[in-house]
């Protein structure tokens, strides 16, 4: 495990595949990150697993 990890995902507004490097140093995180295709905000919500994984949730801005 690393503190940064690298998450595959896609974007909730244009489908399109994202990639999102996470910090993993902190348990629970929210926030709003830009879209790289669209620029439109997606909220972030991470959490750790026990064994240092990230789990991440995305969704659009207004669903937060």
């Amino acid at each position: 495990m690393s503190l940064l990890e690298t998450i595959n995902t896609t974007c909730p507004y244009c489908a399109e595949p994202i990639e999102l490097v996470i910090d993993c140093s902190e348990d629970e995180q929210r926030y709003i990150e830009d879209c790289f295709v669209c620029c439109r905000p997606i909220s972030l919500d991470i959490s750790i697993d026990a064994s240092g994984f990230p789990a991440v949730q995305v969704s659009h801005e207004d669903d937060a």
